[in-house]
């Protein structure tokens, strides 16, 4: 049995206190665009056409009304999410945009169409190992020899969050100055691959996600334990450049806009994670009263 729960108006932008996330989306209604046999990916912009966004539940979980059209997914599937939660966060996406609908700010939608489409055709295990294997790479294991003020800054930042780690999972994690990397014991791997088997399928994607972002499966694992915030993960995750941008000066609109977009990435996929993660339901109301 259908339930309208929701429509979305100008109130409903207060939702969601953090960067916009982006998409990847298609609708059945409007204009044609490219089917999913010829691009999993929408275009990156169009003009918007329709005036109202609303939510509905049905045995499949909560989609999306742009108007009287339901959302669908790049592969034409329809747009379904588990929680309210979340497609009230969707919802608010779609509802944020003016007259032009700017896909690539969309990231709630865009890791809802993954975890739906699942384009890669990966199951559990497959995720599991993807986000594990960033431990070979992870941005703050990696650690320079000089200048001596960047070994100071690096051991000062990044090791506290790497005993963090080590004592909160009781694991052990390396740090090393060879481009070879540090050795991560096999026992470290075990522990994390049981650790993140807790969480589903979606949930999951959102980790990949984030660990994609900042370059670091343990800052990713610091955020999603609120030991960390956006703000903290991002600028850990850029240590080294903004220790350079420090000393040598950048390109202010470049970086601006760079670390603006990393913030709005990574607090999406934290979001996303989280509400993948909680099986509670919003209370409804309208979100403008």
């Amino acid at each position: 049995m259908w339930r309208s729960c929701l429509r979305l108006r100008d109130g409903g932008r207060r939702l969601l206190n953090r960067p916009a996330g982006g998409p990847c989306a298609s609708m059945s209604p409007g204009p044609t665009i490219p089917s999913p046999a010829r691009a999993y990916a929408p275009p990156t912009e169009r003009k918007r056409f329709y005036q109202n966004v609303s939510i509905t539940q049905g045995e499949g979980g909560f989609e999306i009304n742009l108007d009287q059209r339901k959302l669908k997914t790049p592969q034409a599937k329809l747009f379904t999410v588990p929680s309210e939660a979340l497609a009230i966060a969707v919802a608010t996406e779609w509802d944020s945009q003016q007259d032009t609908i700017k896909y690539y700010t969309m990231h709630l939608t865009t890791l809802c169409n993954t975890s739906l489409d699942n384009p890669t055709q990966r199951n559990k295990d497959q995720l599991i190992r993807a986000a594990v294997k960033f431990l070979d790479t992870d941005t703050i294991c990696y650690r320079v020899e000089e200048p001596e003020t960047l070994v100071e800054l690096q051991r000062n930042e990044w090791d506290p969050i790497i005993e963090w780690a080590e004592k909160r999972y009781g694991v052990e994690i390396n740090s090393s100055t060879s481009i070879m990397g540090p050795s991560i014991p096999a026992k470290t791997r075990e522990v994390l691959v049981s650790h993140l088997a807790s969480y589903n399928t979606w949930a999951l994607q959102g980790i990949e996600f984030v660990a994609a972002q900042l370059k670091s499966l343990v800052l990713t694992l610091g955020l999603i334990d609120l030991h960390l915030t956006v703000e903290q993960a991002v600028l850990l995750s850029r240590l080294e450049e903004e220790y350079q941008i420090q000393k040598w000066g950048n390109i202010e609109w470049a970086h601006d806009y760079e670390l603006q977009e990393l913030r709005a990435r990574t607090a999406a996929g934290t979001l996303f994670i989280h509400l993948c993660s909680e099986s509670t339901t919003v209370k409804h109301k309208l979100l403008n009263e």
